[in-house]
């Protein structure tokens, strides 16, 4: 028996035990992709350039970047709010970069 095929059993449980956890992982993104992408759209349509309604939505975006859909509203808010600061903009990219990018 090789040793890939003595760890089948393992990783059978592990991905058993994973399955329900991704399935959330990836319903929860939906949700807060609904959520904002309403703040966005409207932080966007109203041009409001408030740091602090931009920078909290860019924190929350952030923490489901792991999700495509999300990376992309993530750089929608960060290509309006480049023009209104550019400095902390490229910090989020920078923030971005060092949470998601398996590039290292």
């Amino acid at each position: 028996m090789t040793m890939n095929q003595s760890n089948t059993p393992e990783k059978n449980t592990l991905v058993e035990k994973i399955g329900p956890l991704i399935t959330y992982t990836r319903q929860l993104a939906r949700e807060a992709e609904h959520f904002y992408t309403q703040d966005v759209d409207s932080i966007i349509k109203d041009q409001d350039s408030d740091p602090k309604r931009i920078e909290h939505c860019l924190n929350g975006i952030l923490d489901f970047c792991f999700d495509e859909k999300m990376l992309q509203l993530f750089k929608k808010l960060c290509r309006y709010y480049y023009n209104i600061d550019s400095v902390a903009t490229s910090e989020y990219v920078f923030f971005y970069k060092d949470m998601w990018d398996n590039d290292k």
